[in-house]
């Protein structure tokens, strides 16, 4: 079998794959971002950050909301964690924030307020990896790097029958080679926009646009039937379950919220106090989990109610959480990392999705 890889950038056809690409995104790309053609690299990094592992369709009103709200690197640094968590609130990833703050107060601190213009400088930054790194140093500082995410990785695998797993070691060497290869080094910024594009456009995950598509000439998934089979992916999901109980402290005074302070998932976000199952569990086991920790009193609350099962997936996990609104007769001693709010201040604190679902029900 033929691999059209080797020829190195050139389909078989008479022009090679990047001035047809230019050409493309010339006369048809009509793809309309509000960072594209930026110049101001903490724009264009915070549009990275926020678009990692998620759709632009879902990024759009976060990237206009910190702009609006953090319209310099500085005004980003010096604002609360708080805050900026509850603007990032229903983005997930939430480590993403983290670097967000950190990688801000960095800069500011550190480097003046000034965002470094050189590529290994700017992959040293908390957060950013050789893709995020490459764009923002072609698109501000029209440095030539080229990028390689899954749209880059989907086209190139297809149009030159590349049968290397896209996940693999070897296969992420291998496609960085080429697209380092396939960039015009004359205009980086404008080629790798042009190629994200037209992977978001032309050659999608499904439902690609072959009919339209300038390369259904040569590529060689379309011409060999195999535009579901490529790209190769060699690792395979694993879903974790995990069941999460929170435990609704009606108090006089409010609600009990803590704030997770660990390295698993949401972290640096609020919750009410939680008992974690690896299966489901009756309600009256949690309740007695509850007393056993000091948390409840025998015979000193009465629970009010259970919600409903609330489900929120993860990359990884597949949360399923519930709520046990308990009402108490005498006040709770609150722990180190807890805080007594009432329902309007639940309001200001960022929550996962999970619970905000909750939230709007009206408790």
């Amino acid at each position: 079998m033929q691999n059209l890889g080797e020829k190195r950038g050139k389909t078989s056809g008479s022009k090679p794959f990047t001035q047809l690409l230019l050409k493309w995104n010339r006369q048809k790309n009509k793809r309309q971002m509000p960072w594209k053609g930026e110049k101001d690299p903490y724009k264009i990094w915070l549009s990275e950050i926020i678009l990692q592992q998620t759709r632009v369709e879902q990024g759009l009103d976060y990237y206009h909301r910190f702009v609006q709200k953090f319209p310099d690197i500085r005004k980003l640094a010096k604002a609360k964690d708080a805050l900026i968590f509850k603007l990032w609130e229903g983005l997930g990833y939430y480590s993403r924030c983290l670097n967000l703050i950190s990688t801000a107060r960095f800069i500011s601190k550190e480097l003046n307020g000034r965002f470094p213009n050189s590529y290994q400088d700017i992959k040293e930054l908390k957060g950013v990896g050789p893709y995020t790194a490459a764009a923002i140093s072609s698109f501000a500082f029209s440095l030539p790097y080229a990028v390689v995410d899954g749209n880059v990785s989907r086209i190139l695998s297809r149009v030159f029958g590349i049968e290397k797993a896209i996940d693999s070691t070897a296969g992420k060497k291998f496609l960085s080679a080429m697209a380092d290869q396939l960039l015009d080094k004359k205009q980086p910024g404008i080629y790798n926009q042009a190629i994200m594009d037209f992977g978001a456009m032309v050659c999608k995950p499904l439902a690609p646009q072959c009919s339209i598509c300038i390369f259904n000439k040569t590529c060689f998934a379309f011409l060999n039937d195999k535009v579901k089979k490529l790209p190769v992916k060699s690792k395979k999901v694993t879903v974790k379950d995990r069941w999460f109980y929170y435990l609704v402290f009606d108090e006089e005074n409010g609600f009990i919220i803590q704030q997770r302070k660990t390295k698993d998932i949401w972290n640096q976000l609020y919750e009410f106090p939680l008992i974690e199952r690896k299966a489901d569990s009756k309600i009256d086991n949690i309740l007695e989990e509850a007393v056993k920790l000091g948390w409840l009193k025998k015979r000193k609350y009465e629970v009010v109610n259970v919600s409903p099962v609330y489900k929120q997936r993860l990359s990884h996990q597949l949360i399923t959480g519930q709520f046990i609104k308990i009402k108490l007769s005498e006040k709770t001693e609150l722990k180190k990392e807890q805080l007594r709010v009432t329902v309007n201040q639940l309001r200001k604190f960022p929550f996962p999705r999970l619970i905000n679902q909750y939230l709007k029900t009206g408790m």
